[in-house]
């Protein structure tokens, strides 16, 4: 785990906007959000339950006891409490007249229902239903009723509609619905329309074709970093060396293996980036001749290693858009402030992130770090934490130094 991903249970009700649900589901899963799907008996007249199972990779609850027609038993009797208690947020899309009249008056006799009774988690509703539904006096007192108890309601759009008729009561655009949801929740949107270049993972630099020099990044900040970026809006290009990681599935992923294929596709992707992030552990040696076959143990062995390209360095003399930032990181065992300050001013970039590795139970292999970001003008102290948390950190940072520079700029 790199930290505690967000859950949100997802509430389709029988409009024929239903299916609309499976692309606020997938834009949810793009920003890193884990999704939870509740169908009533109406919804699944629209779409099947096996679409969003496929989409969300979960079981969809569809019944209040049990599996379909299954017996109900201790677990699925009580399945909507640990549910309720399992979310940070209950989303209804679309919600129709009948589910917002349920919700307002208190009935609980659906999976749905209930959970809404049930859940102390933000509740969000973004209504479809024919204009005259919507604009109905019995539609307005039950919405009203809603927003006094803070549900969040996402209006619905005017323009044709399923019946024929023009007016109110369009379900927002899946789009608009996901930005909405993820700003009631809190989650920073800073970042949209930037694109964040992060490297991840170690590189293997082969001696023969069975044996590699390489080092002990798990890969584990980086992808941290690559799905807070993707949290906050940003579109994320991942360039990641040989990992066992799953990476985010909004991140735009490259693997690479060696410190040459890494510089290459690093380059190729530069000129986009608005952020570039550095975690990689790249190998600073390569092998100078690399043996075809495997060459067999005879005792003493002498490996010639030239340095690889620095590839940080050689970003920071060639930056290709304004306000481009450039953050890196740095693995040390001693005086590690001193010597990310000298790596700051050497590689011309705006910020070293310094991990300790000597500190037992942080760092390599592991779901917690702690860090001192260095920059120009101050040094910040980023106590133990999830690599999760850490990545936000960073991204602040970014954030930061992406609006400063774009200060200067203007001010000149």
């Amino acid at each position: 785990m790199l930290g505690k991903k967000m859950k949100i249970a997802l509430g389709v009700t029988g409009g024929i906007a239903a299916y609309k649900a499976a692309e606020v589901l997938r834009l949810l899963q793009d920003r890193g959000v884990t999704v939870q799907v509740i169908m009533t008996r109406a919804a699944q007249e629209f779409v099947r339950p096996l679409t969003f199972a496929a989409l969300s990779g979960q079981k969809v609850i569809t019944e209040m006891f049990g599996e379909g027609n299954a017996e109900p038993n201790v677990d699925s009797a009580v399945e909507h409490i640990s549910v309720a208690q399992g979310i940070d947020a209950l989303l209804v899309v679309p919600a129709t007249a009948d589910s917002l009249a349920k919700f307002a008056q208190g009935i609980a006799n659906d999976f749905l229902s209930t959970l809404y009774l049930a859940t102390a988690a933000p509740v969000i509703v973004a209504p479809a239903m024919n204009v005259n539904m919507w604009e109905h006096p019995a539609t307005k007192i039950n919405l009203e009723t809603l927003r006094a108890r803070g549900v969040h309601v996402i209006e619905p759009g005017a323009g044709y509609l399923a019946c024929g008729m023009v007016g109110a009561g369009r379900l927002a655009e899946p789009e608009h619905i996901a930005t909405e949801t993820i700003a009631i929740l809190g989650i920073s949107q800073d970042m949209v329309g930037e694109t964040v270049l992060v490297t991840a993972g170690p590189t293997y630099e082969p001696i023969d074709p069975v044996r590699f020099l390489g080092n002990r990044s798990s890969g584990k900040m980086g992808y941290a970093i690559a799905e807070a970026a993707i949290r906050r809006g940003a579109r994320v290009v991942l360039i990641t060396g040989p990992t066992a990681l799953k990476p985010p599935s909004a991140a735009e992923v490259v693997p690479v293996e060696t410190a040459e294929q890494m510089r290459n596709a690093v380059m190729a992707h530069f000129p986009d980036a608005d952020v570039v992030i550095k975690t990689a552990a790249v190998a600073d040696y390569t092998a100078k001749h690399r043996s075809d076959q495997k060459i067999k143990r005879k005792g003493e062995m002498m490996l010639d290693l030239v340095p690889t390209t620095d590839i940080l360095a050689e970003l920071g003399q060639r930056r290709v858009k304004p306000a481009q930032v450039i953050i890196g990181f740095a693995a040390e065992t001693q005086d590690g402030v001193s010597n990310a300050r000298e790596k700051l001013r050497k590689k011309g970039v705006d910020a070293i992130v310094m991990n300790d590795v000597s500190r037992v139970g942080l760092g390599f292999s592991s779901d917690r770090n702690a860090a001192t970001i260095v920059t120009a003008s101050e040094e910040i102290e980023i106590p133990e934490m999830t690599k999760l948390e850490m990545a936000q950190r960073v991204l602040d940072l970014a954030v930061k130094l992406r609006a400063s520079i774009r200060s200067e700029v203007t001010s000149r």
